[in-house]
């Protein structure tokens, strides 16, 4: 009763005892993680092959039907769905949520090796799986359009700059970027004209490879310190790839822009992205694997107007 009694008879004390207990409370609250994705195993395991130019009949008879039936004997699943498109296949298995995903993963594997038999021999290597994980997600993605740059510009601009710049920030773990690919000059020969010229590609592969090359120009040197001199010749734009020549026919030069259509595009056109009916280039944003905050989304956004400026 002794100890109850010094809380009576010293209210003040008392106040201020339970002011503090209350504020720790308050802080140590506000001071917690939150992870708004924890990493939380999900009986879902997604399995991926790929066979380059396959259609998507051939992936799917071929790639598709035999993993299916393979992976179909698996005890525990519930169900399972397939997507086939040009050159790739996706198969996902959603276990019962009373099946072990560990124990599934080692039975998907086995699945695997059993139907490799089955498969086309011309696959670049073994299908692959993985577990489905809600914080494998992306947290935020991050979309860039513009008027003046082309694709290839602005891709090379968020994969070399934005996207650093925002994997820096606490919490980040990882900045893909995708709707597009690296700026690349693209050459359409023409048959006709190369038969016409007398030209070979032998001749317009040798001529396009020696214009791209870095040519040492010496040397500066003083007493203490050397600077190698290194010029870059390589072409970057359709413009400067037109005039260039690849021939001699008849002692009249024939030009790269004679036989062949040229025009500025990205190493790979097959990959695009959309927003608002636009081309747009996209940045997905994953987080680490570790609790973070919700205010990491404003750090995003004002990483991204400093990038701007």
């Amino acid at each position: 009763m002794r100890f109850f009694a010094l809380f009576i008879y010293r209210p003040v004390a008392t106040i201020l005892i339970a002011a503090a207990i209350t504020l720790c409370g308050i802080l140590g609250f506000r001071l917690l993680p939150v992870a708004p994705l924890p990493q939380v195993d999900f009986p879902v395991i997604m399995v991926s092959a790929s066979l380059p130019g396959a259609s998507p009949e051939t992936m799917a008879s071929s790639v598709a039907t035999p993993l299916e039936r393979s992976l179909g004997r698996i005890a525990g699943v519930n169900e399972m769905t397939s997507s086939s498109s040009l050159g790739s296949t996706r198969i996902i298995l959603e276990f019962n949520f009373d099946r072990d995903i560990n124990g599934a993963a080692r039975d998907v594997q086995a699945a695997i090796n059993a139907a490799q038999s089955l498969l086309p021999g011309g696959m670049p290597s073994r299908p692959t799986y993985r577990k489905a994980n809600p914080s494998d997600a992306p947290i935020m993605i991050l979309t860039l359009t513009s008027e003046s740059w082309s694709q290839g510009k602005l891709y090379d601009f968020a994969s070399t700059q934005l996207a650093q710049t925002i994997a820096q920030i606490d919490g980040v773990g990882d900045v893909d970027v995708g709707g597009s690919s690296l700026p690349a000059v693209r050459v359409g020969l023409n048959p006709q004209a190369l038969f016409n010229q007398g030209v070979s590609l032998d001749e317009v592969r040798e001529a396009i490879d020696s214009a791209n090359v870095r040519r040492p120009q010496g040397a500066i040197e003083d007493s203490v310190h050397r600077w190698q001199i290194q010029t870059n010749d390589e072409l970057k734009t359709a413009a400067e790839y037109q005039p260039l020549i690849i021939h001699y026919n008849n002692g009249a030069a024939v030009r790269l822009g004679d036989v062949a259509s040229v025009t500025d595009s990205v190493q790979d056109v097959r990959n695009a992205g959309m927003t608002n009916a636009k081309p747009a280039i996209l940045l997905m944003i994953r987080k680490l694997r570790r609790p973070i905050l919700f205010r990491r989304s404003t750090a995003s956004g004002q990483n991204c107007r400093n990038c701007g400026q």
